[in-house]
């Protein structure tokens, strides 16, 4: 059975503070909730909304799973009363993060919207669609990952955003910040990852 998309957008109100966090989630996993978890935890945030989106443009995209395998799936790992999955980004048939922060700021004004990655997506934003217009309409939350410690923030893009960092201490106060402004929050870190989940998934099993 395929899942009609819905334009449709979790309930929000002026004032509330919601992290959107999107990926192809392909699949999604416990590091992905732990990202998740420790926005929703440091930002002190209202609400999380996961979007699942149709595919990144910047990885091949041959062997990607069904979205309505990816949803259900992130729906599975996202179950918290704080966390909501959404396929708003197929609604929209939007292919690009910039056009869903487009479409949502619009919908939702007086909320205060941030937006949260890993600290590897962090070291790739400068090849994002319109990063710089990302980076003007929405904080931005870097969560650390394992090996990007100190790769993430040496990136292109943490380099030409370096003076609207915002000191890890004063995390709280991101979600309502006039951007640009970002923080990059440390703790304990997850080693999990989609690429090497899907190629254990994929590599033929071994005779007992």
């Amino acid at each position: 059975m395929t899942l009609r998309p819905s334009r449709r957008l979790p309930p929000h109100a002026p004032g509330m503070r919601i992290g959107l966090y999107g990926g192809s989630f392909d699949p999604p996993h416990a590091g992905h909730r732990h990202v998740a978890l420790t926005a929703l935890r440091r930002l002190r945030l209202d609400r999380v909304w996961w979007t699942v989106t149709l595919g990144n443009p910047l990885k091949d995209q041959s062997r990607l799973a069904a979205r309505s395998e990816r949803l259900a799936a992130t729906r599975r790992i996202a179950r918290h009363p704080r966390m909501v999955v959404t396929d708003i980004d197929a609604a929209l048939g939007a292919v690009y993060t910039v056009d869903t922060l487009r479409f949502v700021l619009r919908r939702c004004p007086g909320v205060r919207f941030c937006w949260i990655m890993g600290a590897d997506s962090l070291a790739g934003f400068h090849r994002w669609r319109s990063w710089r217009e990302i980076a003007t309409r929405v904080p931005l939350a870097v969560v650390d990952r394992p090996g990007w410690t100190v790769r993430g923030p040496r990136a292109k893009a943490a380099v030409a955003l370096g003076p609207s960092r915002v000191p890890e201490v004063r995390a709280r106060t991101l979600p309502g910040r006039k951007p640009p402004a970002w923080v990059l929050l440390h703790g304990p870190r997850s080693t999990l990852s989609s690429t090497a989940l899907r190629e254990k998934a994929r590599a033929p099993m071994r005779r007992l």
